[in-house]
């Protein structure tokens, strides 16, 4: 009895170490999750994976599409050694690859972007024998304006880089007008000593002169 458990035991504890093995084998995506931009722009969607397993020429990355006010989830680009863009539909000549599968980045530029990108978009990377893991998604919203905290701490970084800036000139050019300031008050001295000097200079002549016609 005691010798057919044996092999009953070593197989669930091989059982449980491949179960173990399988998450970490899998491929893991990051993306921003939640993305804001302004309407007729441009935006990055980025989107970077590990893997188990050397990137190869098998390595497969899909990007989809589902409307934010609902319906079938929509083709946006698909990638295997080569980009292939979608011929027809809403990305039609509005998607670009921007990734680099040998750092392990998979993102894509949206184009021109309008009301109607609103939604959600998935990145999914296979790259075998890692076909497996969670797909990453970015939730996009399309704006008319930058929000107002944001242009607040953009000018606020400006304004703070101009301060700056006007303080250093300030700091320089008072540094340069009391630099000559001091040079011209010790020029100044010198030409106030020298007459003293050749006064002095000239009694002691005269005192010689004396001295030696007194002789």
């Amino acid at each position: 009895m005691s010798g057919r458990s044996l092999p009953r035991a070593a197989l669930l504890l091989l059982g449980l170490q491949l179960t173990a093995l399988g998450p970490a084998a899998a491929v893991e995506i990051y993306t921003s999750r939640v993305l804001e931009a302004v309407n007729g722009t441009d935006v990055r969607l980025k989107c970077k994976f590990s893997s188990f397993a050397p990137v190869g020429d098998a390595l497969t990355v899909t990007w989809n599409f589902r409307p934010q006010d609902g319906g079938s989830e929509q083709f946006v680009f698909y990638y295997h050694m080569d980009p292939f863009q979608p011929t027809s539909g809403r990305f039609k000549d509005r998607v670009v690859w921007d990734g680099n599968t040998d750092r392990y980045d998979a993102s894509i530029q949206l184009q021109r972007l309008r009301f109607d990108d609103n939604g959600t978009y998935t990145c999914q990377v296979k790259n075998p024998p890692d076909v497996d893991g969670l797909v990453g998604e970015i939730r996009l919203s399309v704006v008319h304006t930058v929000r107002f905290s944001e242009i607040y701490f953009l000018a606020l970084a400006i304004g703070s880089a101009c301060a700056l800036m006007i303080i250093i000139v300030i700091g320089v050019v008072l540094f340069q007008h009391f630099r000559k300031r001091r040079w011209a008050e010790r020029a100044h001295k010198v030409v106030e000593i020298t007459p003293k000097e050749e006064e002095r200079l000239n009694q002691e002549k005269k005192v010689a002169v004396y001295l030696e016609d007194t002789d």
